[in-house]
């Protein structure tokens, strides 16, 4: 079993271009959701998976697997009115114990919304990183700002 710890932010502005690099865009649809369980396709050019995430919180199950373009582009209808589009950054950060923030500046419906996430190698580390100022306002474990919920959803209002 794969767990995931994690915090999410939601930006207020943008890092510029000199801080984010290059990104990758990423189409993210969602099979199914079942409560506090979903299935989700993501496709990118370097290639897709299918994804299980279970759970809500800073540490969720999540299982990735492998999908070859043609099974991903096969099941990607059936993610009709629950898809985001989005380019994802990595952008180093200047510490030591956490390497990399995954910024995510989603496309499409949800244009104008930025993202800023940080994976954990365990809940202590993730209860002791510090963001930046310029993360903004965390998210983490707040329902309505999981992809899931966002590709379902749109932008919360709050």
């Amino acid at each position: 079993m794969t767990t995931e710890i994690e915090r999410k932010f939601i930006l207020d502005e943008v890092p510029d271009a000199s801080r984010l690099g290059v990104g990758q865009r990423l189409r993210q649809g969602y099979l199914a959701v079942d409560g506090d369980v979903s299935l989700r396709v993501r496709i990118a050019d370097g290639g897709a998976t299918l994804t299980v995430k279970a759970g809500v919180g800073l540490s969720r199950t999540e299982v990735e697997l492998p999908l070859s373009s043609e099974h991903a582009e096969a099941l990607w209808p059936h993610t009709l009115g629950r898809r985001i589009v989005k380019v994802r950054y990595r952008v180093p950060l200047d510490r030591s114990d956490v390497a990399v923030a995954e910024v995510d500046v989603y496309d499409d419906a949800l244009g104008g919304l930025s993202t800023v996430e940080v994976e954990f190698d365990s809940e202590a580390d993730a209860a002791a990183f510090e963001p930046p100022r310029w993360f903004g306002r965390e998210v983490t474990g707040d329902r309505a700002w999981t992809n899931a919920s966002l590709a379902r959803h749109g932008r919360p209002s709050g």
